[in-house]
């Protein structure tokens, strides 16, 4: 089949460009052809992401690909693992029919600058900062819930069986990321941004314990899901796994939910809305922590998931930071990182609200 418009894929930014011919040779003994096309997805803010359109033939066939590789100018290779996230989906395909087939990973710096891996792209509908799709309120909800299944059926799956039993560190995660995830904004603080002193400190102070261990995504969000063509309501992937790790299951939940902006919250929270979880018929971000709760047997007050909220929030906050600051420090010029900087101050007065709310000052 020839190729489609694929929503999303642009051209690509001259800074994030690389030596296609190279990829081509490197691809030959996976998928023979040529490539006709590059595009460049804009929607990610970590990991370059691109469209390969592969000639196989002479006919004018052509198979989708989807290259991933990690930002220029980063230094954490831990945060930017090519291999490690390939070899995630490889091991889950078997036991967690929600990933990309992978076509394989590459370590050699020679071919492209850095390392990176290909797999098959997952044909789809990926909603953006926008539904893009004209559904009524009932259907939304039945969209709604049925992302929260899948991170349901996530959360259900067994690290063991899947060959990721030793992928997290143990016990201890809420512990470990409380203190990873301060440690990291000191590192990228700016002068334009909160201290976030009183949030990490009560962080610091109201951790919970770990309610449990399972493999969860770290970042999951409506942008990250494909859903079916001829079923816009039923997901059929799941994409990005850069930060999928053994964890906390109310830590995804928490990690989820700072992203999910309401249709009633607050016109410079809009703003920073990523996804379209303000859509008519969406659940609320309480119906979302409820509805979770209900189908894994978790019993949680309100004053208990402060904290996991809480901490997504900070974290989102950290993330926008190390973005922000690669473009501070002018290691890229991507024009959307300019005002990132803004989030960090409209999740910390949620983050203050949030812990007013459940009894911290």
């Amino acid at each position: 089949m020839t190729g489609a418009e694929v929503t999303g894929a642009h051209a690509v930014r001259e800074e994030d460009a690389f030596d296609v011919a190279s990829v081509e040779a490197w691809l030959q003994d996976k998928v023979p052809g040529r490539i006709a096309e590059v595009r460049q997805f804009s929607g990610g803010s970590s990991n370059l992401t691109y469209l390969l359109r592969v000639e196989t033939d002479g006919s004018g066939a052509t198979r989708d690909l989807i290259l991933r590789r990690p930002p220029a100018g980063t230094k954490a290779a831990s945060a930017h693992d090519m291999g490690r996230e390939h070899r995630i989906q490889a091991a889950l395909a078997p036991v967690f029919p929600y990933v990309a087939s992978m076509v394989g990973y590459c370590d050699d710096p020679s071919v492209i600058g850095s390392e990176f891996y290909v797999m098959d792209r997952v044909a789809g509908h990926i909603p953006r900062r926008e539904l893009g799709l004209d559904l009524p309120p009932e259907q939304v909800r039945q969209l709604c819930t049925n992302v929260l299944d899948l991170l349901v059926a996530l959360h259900s799956v067994d690290p063991a069986e899947a060959g990721l039993e030793t992928l997290g560190k143990g016990e201890g995660y809420v512990a470990r990321q409380v203190g990873g995830w301060i440690a990291r904004f000191g590192k990228v603080k700016t002068w334009n941004v909160p201290s976030w002193g009183r949030v990490m400190k009560w962080l610091d102070e109201n951790q919970p314990a770990d309610v449990r261990t399972c493999l969860i995504h770290n970042d999951f969000r409506l942008d990250n899901v494909v859903f079916d063509d001829a079923d816009p309501t039923k997901p059929v992937a799941l994409l990005d796994w850069e930060m999928a790790t053994l964890g906390d299951p109310l830590m995804d939940l928490g990690s989820a939910v700072s992203y999910w902006v309401e249709a009633g919250d607050a016109g410079l929270y809009q703003r920073f809305r990523m996804q379209p979880s303000n859509e008519p018929g969406m659940l609320t971000r309480k119906e979302v922590v409820d509805y979770y709760c209900s189908h894994t047997g978790i019993e949680l007050t309100d004053e208990e998931w402060a904290f996991y909220e809480v901490f997504g929030l900070f974290r989102l906050a950290v993330i926008l930071q190390q973005i922000y600051y690669r473009y501070a420090k002018k290691q890229t010029t991507n024009p959307k990182f300019k005002n990132y900087w803004l989030g960090s101050h409209v999740l910390h007065r949620r983050a203050r609200a949030l812990m007013r709310e459940a009894g911290g000052r």
